[in-house]
């Protein structure tokens, strides 16, 4: 394992006071026939500003699904999210896809970047989303300037016009997070951000997210199922059966 990896004393698990975003008795069921799966049982945790959270767990123990409906992908069967004490899961389709596009960055063990677009071009897609075709004309130069700024901050300003696969898997994972960043979201949401990648480019990856968070204040939650990953964060929230368990 790298040293990179084990700098960090293991944080505790503990459970932070209410902040930024919170997560409040969630629940998740699934489906099948006459067969319900009940993968999360009511969950509370909260993220303050700036904090750096490692949610771990068993594979199946649905941290993956937490971290989904916190990010506005799926909806709950009950509970409820909060970001700076508003309730946002109960929002209107269009709102909540407009929460994704400016206050909440997701990264996942999958790229997801688009194999048509460049480097640059796959970074500066949230924003062309966002805005209108007027609005984008006005504001473009600003934004290719924003996006190649943060992909030069992550060691890409070479790569700007490589398409997906001209790229590495750790060159990929940095255009993805820096497509999360270009929003300036409030928080980042990353899914097992280091899976597909090999043990060298994978502490390269979560020494970017530790500098994102110490350096520039970014609240980062991260799912993973290595403990050397979860002791770089400030703390770890360990899932198991559906439940948060006790310190």
């Amino acid at each position: 394992m790298s040293s990179a990896l084990l700098e960090r004393p293991a944080p505790a698990a503990t459970t932070a006071p209410p902040g930024l975003l919170q997560v409040h008795d969630l629940r998740k069921r699934y489906r099948s026939g006459d067969r319900t799966l009940e993968v999360l049982r009511g969950v509370d945790f909260a993220v303050a500003p700036g904090e750096f959270v490692a949610i771990v767990g068993q594979s199946g123990s649905g941290k993956s699904t937490l971290l989904h409906l916190m990010g506005l992908l799926d909806g709950a069967d009950d509970g409820t999210i909060s970001l700076d004490g508003v309730r946002i899961d109960d929002l209107p389709a269009a709102r909540r896809d407009r929460l994704r596009n400016t206050a909440l960055g997701m990264v996942f063990q999958a790229y997801h970047l688009l194999p048509e677009l460049d480097a640059l071009e796959n970074v500066l897609a949230p924003l062309m989303v966002r805005h209108g075709v007027l609005e984008w004309l006005r504001l473009r130069g600003r934004a290719r300037a924003q996006a190649r700024e943060l992909l030069e901050r992550f060691g890409l300003g070479g790569r700007l016009h490589h398409k997906p696969r001209q790229l590495s898997g750790g060159e990929m994972q940095r255009v993805a997070i820096a497509r999360a960043l270009v929003t300036r979201p409030r928080v980042l949401l990353a899914d097992e951000p280091t899976g597909n990648l090999d043990e060298a480019t994978g502490a390269e990856i979560l020494d970017t997210l530790c500098d994102l968070n110490r350096q520039d204040g970014l609240s980062i939650v991260l799912v993973t199922h290595d403990a050397a990953i979860a002791r770089r964060a400030d703390r770890i929230v360990r899932l198991a059966a559906g439940r948060v368990e006790d310190a």
